[in-house]
């Protein structure tokens, strides 16, 4: 399990910024999304 992992990361490397940036980028939208009815 733990080989696997590690062979997924080393296959992914080169996209894996990109993917966490895509990911907390759609984190930033859902919290703005949430909190700006508030503002309103």
């Amino acid at each position: 399990m733990l080989d696997d992992i590690k062979t997924v990361i080393d296959r992914s490397s080169a996209t894996l910024l990109q993917d966490a940036a895509g990911a907390a980028s759609l984190v930033v939208m859902l919290f703005v999304g949430l909190y700006l009815p508030g503002f309103i």
